[in-house]
């Protein structure tokens, strides 16, 4: 049996982290591919936040599961992160959770069972601000260690939404900064010259607000910024409309640190894993805008597409939880691409 360390962190025990770990869009559709054949396998029509099961007329029962190995070294903020994480998929339906199970590994043998406890705890504490509890979950021995939740959420049929559906002339919003994963690469580099508590503070931070923005009728779409990117989930909105979304690079918000990861070529493998699957559907972009634009979120911010009418309703909503408010692009007549990003060459 290998020798208990206190002291070893989180991070030099995984591979990759946070959604950065995840398969990347190809990898994951070649998966999908292979399973649609096969006898029991519902057919993905588009790919949802959480599935949806109708409970009746009125309502549906929501469901998602994620989970990933160490973000960050301190126990508490990795559990309170991979929480707000998981929690989020149920958010982004314009649901509410009502329950939640906890799916962790650990490798016993190396790191103690009280660090472990820890992660739990700060699972605990994101939960307890959604509402809910933690009331059950399965614990593993694994050579790496990983933590997430299974999540089960409510909706009204009315007030669902989905990734895709924007309309001509919705502005798309962002609730939270980019960057967030080519700052955690830095982290785990052990870079001491950035500040990464203003990020790690962000992606504690639940995205509740889901729930409320899923009540406005002008909002017609929504998802959450994981692992592919915000590209790669901007596309998923425009999906099969004839529209384009045009971003306006100079409106995004990034995180602090960001410029300083850049200049040391510091960001996550599955970056370029990104760009390679969403090249086809944007327009050329600069070094800059492909690095900060395809860089995975951890726990990332709400992407949502409203009507100019609900705009205000909407921004009343994002300034009472502390959300950036402005509209960051604008779903347009079709110009051959799903998406165009501006002001970036």
């Amino acid at each position: 049996m290998k020798e208990v360390i206190e002291s070893i962190r989180l991070t030099s025990l995984s591979h990759s982290s946070g959604c950065g770990c995840k398969v990347n869009a190809s990898g994951l559709s070649e998966i999908l591919n292979g399973l649609r054949n096969t006898t029991g396998f519902q057919e993905i029509k588009s790919h949802e936040d959480a599935s949806i099961y109708t409970l009746s007329e009125e309502d549906s029962l929501l469901a998602s599961l994620d989970f990933f190995m160490p973000i960050v070294d301190d126990e508490f903020d990795f559990g309170a992160i991979a929480a707000a994480n998981a929690l989020s998929d149920i958010y982004a339906m314009g649901g509410y959770p009502i329950q939640a199970l906890s799916i962790l590994g650990w490798p016993v043998s190396r790191i103690s069972a009280q660090r472990a406890s820890r992660v739990l705890e700060g699972a605990e504490h994101i939960c307890n601000q959604a509402g809910i509890s933690i009331s059950g979950g399965h614990t593993i021995d694994s050579h790496e260690p990983f933590f997430g939740l299974s999540v089960n959420g409510l909706v009204k049929n009315r007030f669902i939404k989905k990734n895709s559906g924007p309309q001509q002339g919705d502005l798309l919003f962002l609730t939270k900064p980019i960057g967030s994963g080519m700052l955690m690469s830095a982290l785990k580099k052990g870079k001491q010259n950035i500040n990464f508590n203003s990020t790690i503070g962000k992606m504690k931070q639940l995205n509740s607000i889901g729930a409320q923005l899923g009540k406005i009728n002008g909002v017609h779409a929504m998802t959450d910024i994981t692992g592919f990117g915000l590209l790669g989930h901007a596309a998923e909105m425009t999906g099969q409309e004839k529209i384009t979304l045009n971003i306006e690079f100079k409106n995004i918000p990034f995180y602090e640190g960001v410029n300083e990861c850049m200049q040391s070529f510091i960001y996550p493998d599955i970056t370029t894993s990104n760009f390679n699957w969403i090249k086809d559907k944007v327009n050329e972009l600069s070094a800059e805008a492909l690095f900060l634009l395809c860089d995975p979120q951890t726990s990332g911010g709400l992407l949502i597409a409203a009507s100019p009418e609900s705009a205000p309703d909407v921004q009343n909503l994002l300034r009472q939880h502390d959300c950036y408010e402005f509209p960051v692009g604008k779903f347009d007549s079709w110009n051959g691409k799903p998406i165009f990003v501006k002001d970036t060459l």
